[in-house]
């Protein structure tokens, strides 16, 4: 009886062994990355298409509220009226630009911001107008800013604003001079000043609650005029003092 002998595979068996080991190796993970990559893009996908509907579609990100920030003389509702948000309309499609419009259309605004309030909101920041005078037109005061604007109504004059008293010709260009003109007053200057006189842009005269009277001309170099003013008035009674040319201050005496 033959004895069996077993056969050790050879080096060169052992070497094509292991290279068949590595290549199945790669195949397994070229295989796992390519699935890999489509998961991977499959998830992408999924979350854009996700992303688009919730933003455009869905109603989870539709307007249910409008807030209002920085008012004072306005009410929030009007606010709310005047901007017309389209409520249940899709955040990411709302025209804030026409809503802001819309708003900064109201006198007794200087200035707005909308903005986009996520999930579900439009936020409206407004920044009223500030009088620095009293204007009296048709029977009724308003209140003027700095930029000369007309934007609302006093039953009385409040303390502490100079009152510009416009005459029948003047016009919204010497209205907003004249507001220049008390915006950059002092305030212990413009609490001696009784009310300013406007007939043109360059013809504004200041009337101190004494009944002196300050020859202004227009608004240009205001604010020299401004610190001429108090030097002038401390050095010299007068009855008329002209600082038009602030360089060249004179008085009379009536």
């Amino acid at each position: 009886m033959a004895s069996a002998t077993s056969t050790r595979p050879t080096d060169e068996e052992r070497r094509e062994q292991r290279d068949r080991q590595r290549f199945a190796r790669r195949q397994r993970a070229r295989r796992w990355m390519h699935w890999r990559v489509l998961v991977a893009a499959f998830v992408v996908l999924a979350l854009v298409v996700t992303s688009i509907w919730l933003v455009f579609f869905s109603a989870v990100l539709s307007v249910s509220k409008v807030d209002v920030e920085g008012n004072r003389l306005l009410g929030p509702d009007r606010i709310r009226a005047v901007a017309d948000v389209p409520m249940g309309e899709q955040l990411a499609l709302v025209d804030l630009e026409a809503i802001s419009r819309r708003v900064a259309a109201l006198a007794e605004v200087s200035d707005v911001d909308v903005t986009r309030s996520w999930p579900d909101g439009v936020s409206i920041d407004v920044t009223e107008r500030t009088a620095v005078a009293v204007v009296e037109l048709g029977g009724q005061l308003r209140g003027l800013d700095a930029d000369g604007v007309v934007f609302r109504d006093y039953r009385t004059a409040p303390k502490g604003l100079p009152r510009v008293r416009p005459t029948t010709s003047t016009g919204a260009d010497a209205l907003a001079e004249a507001a220049g003109v008390v915006a950059v007053l002092p305030a212990e200057l413009a609490a001696r000043v009784d009310h300013v006189e406007v007939q043109t842009i360059d013809q504004i005269t200041l009337v101190l609650r004494d009944g002196r009277q300050v020859l202004w001309g227009s608004a240009e170099q205001s604010e020299l005029k401004a610190r001429v003013l108090p030097q002038l008035l401390a050095a010299q009674r007068a009855q008329v003092y002209d600082v038009s040319v602030p360089e060249s201050p004179i008085t009379r005496p009536s």
